[in-house]
């Protein structure tokens, strides 16, 4: 008789997360499994583990939850808590199904100011969808498999799709136009050197993202001398007033504006993304909202900002060199320091092999260690004084006693 394995189960910090994200409390999460508060409590701070039914079904309630299309952090909610908004991007599943949110299947975002659909000829994105690795086994997926993609398709594939609105995102970071095309660009080089580490990501283009609001919020830009001069202004008014604003939030905050507020995010998405907690990232919102609504009132409701963000972003024509020249720049850097590489080792090699081969002309012998010299007299006594020198110190002796004569006063 064999043992049935354990249904899996997701890490302890993604339990919560996904119960966070699901707007469930530990008393509704108890209440829908039929256990007791301390027992959630529990599983979630790995004090204890789920065993039998309860194991399976706590793993479905967690995998309906990360498959769930609800959003907690929504542009136009608040940070926690709040009525609930539908989805602002509806993706296609195939030909002719729709779902909303980002479930299984592979998913193309309507266009929008921060995202963009991938091209007509290719149906599906060429990435795994974005489903737990620890979810239970589901039947298979009626779409039937996609099609075999080579990596350089598929690379151009997720740069056609994620570069026009990550290139925007960066201009919102930084303000600076270079600055936003070099983000994007490095990202994507970087993507072509792990792409089999990107390729196997839930979220590839979550991993670009991260990447590029990385490079561009990075602090050594300041030291670079052509990012030291300003920027020509934007023509609106309106415009300059709101970057100016949105430049003036510290980086981290700013960045979890623009996730949250701009890209739709949710907020333990936000939190993940940033490497932050949530109740920091809540924060942090909180934060940059208020400051933007002190400088202009117009923007104090949510979804407002999220439509002057998206029409800022939309303002500047920024345009990327293409995928060929991401790739061409990675294999560039690649084979250059790969050269760099050899010739360093090729150098020590040649240092230590010329100093093995020219040692010394001749060879100095080291001193030996010192000996008793002979045939030199014995330190010995005077001898005997002579007359003169008797005479000499029996002076000596006798003004020694006396003393020579000495001036004193006389009384008068």
């Amino acid at each position: 008789m064999t043992r049935r394995p354990a249904t899996p189960l997701p890490p302890l910090e993604e339990r919560r997360r996904l119960r966070e994200a699901g707007s469930l409390t530990p008393d509704q999460l108890a209440a829908r499994l039929g256990v007791a508060i301390g027992t959630v409590r529990a599983w979630e701070s790995g004090r204890t583990t789920p065993r039998g039914r309860n194991r399976e079904a706590y793993a479905k309630l967690l995998a309906a939850l990360a498959e769930s299309p609800t959003r907690t952090g929504a542009p136009g909610s608040a940070p926690a808590g709040g009525p609930e908004e539908p989805d602002a991007a509806v993706v296609a599943v195939g030909p002719g199904k729709t779902v909303s949110g980002g479930r299984r299947g592979r998913a193309a975002a309507k266009p929008s100011a921060f995202t963009q659909a991938p091209p007509p000829s290719s149906p599906f994105l060429p990435f795994s969808p974005r489903v737990p690795s620890w979810a239970p086994p589901e039947e298979e997926d009626p779409l039937g498999p996609v099609s075999d993609l080579t990596p350089v398709q598929a690379f151009d594939a997720l740069y056609s799709f994620c570069a026009p609105s990550l290139v925007r995102q960066a201009y919102l970071l930084t303000g600076r136009r270079d600055l936003a095309r070099e983000s994007v660009e490095r990202a994507f080089q970087l993507a072509w050197e792990r792409w089999p580490e990107v390729a196997r990501d839930p979220d590839p283009a979550g991993w670009v993202r991260a990447a590029a609001h990385e490079w561009a919020l990075s602090p050594w830009h300041r030291f670079r001398p052509r990012h030291r001069r300003p920027e020509p202004p934007l023509s609106d008014a309106s415009d300059r007033a709101l970057l100016k604003v949105v430049l003036r939030l510290p980086p981290s905050y700013r960045r979890a504006l623009l996730l949250h507020d701009g890209v739709g995010l949710g907020l333990p998405d936000t939190a993940a993304e940033t490497e932050a907690s949530t109740p920091a990232t809540a924060g942090r919102l909180l934060h940059a909202r208020r400051a933007i609504a002190a400088r202009l009132p117009e923007l104090s409701d949510p979804r407002v900002l999220h439509r002057r963000l998206a029409e800022l972003a939309s303002t500047e024509p920024l345009r990327t060199a293409g995928p060929p020249a991401a790739r061409d720049g990675c294999e560039r850097r690649a084979r250059f320091w790969t050269r760099f590489a050899l010739a360093f080792v090729a150098v020590l090699l040649g240092t230590t092999v010329l100093s093995l081969r020219t040692p010394p002309a001749g060879h100095e012998p080291s001193v030996p260690p010192g000996e008793t010299v002979r045939d030199v007299p014995p330190r010995v006594a005077p001898g005997p004084l002579s007359e003169k020198q008797r005479k000499l110190r029996a002076k000596l002796r006798e003004e020694l006693l006396h003393g020579p004569e000495r001036l004193a006063p006389q009384p008068r």
